[in-house]
């Protein structure tokens, strides 16, 4: 095998963990709040493992600038998603956001 076969291999493995790892964590935890802080790991850390593994096993094609793109996607549009999520399961309990 080759090295970047092997390394791109590895990060993939890591993502897959990550994922794993989060889940369970949504999975045990009793309250939304809590279950919404383990989603992070699996939509920031893991896409970006993919993309390094993506970027090492093609190196700079179009397919990896492709990868890059959804990413910065993912990285930006995350805070706002959490944001709102959080807010829709405020208004589910209370019925309004503000305090």
């Amino acid at each position: 095998m080759i090295v970047k076969d092997i390394f791109s291999d590895v990060l993939l493995g890591l993502a897959v963990v990550i994922v794993a790892g989060a889940s369970l964590g949504v999975l045990l935890m009793r309250d939304s709040y809590q279950k919404l802080h383990f989603v992070t790991p699996a939509a920031l850390v893991a896409p970006v493992l993919v993309a390094l593994a993506v970027l090492v096993q093609m190196g700079w094609y179009e397919n990896t600038g492709e990868t890059c793109l959804a990413l910065f996607f993912l990285v930006v549009a995350g805070p706002y998603l959490s944001h709102a999520t959080m807010r829709a399961f405020r208004v589910r309990e209370k019925g309004d956001w503000r305090t």
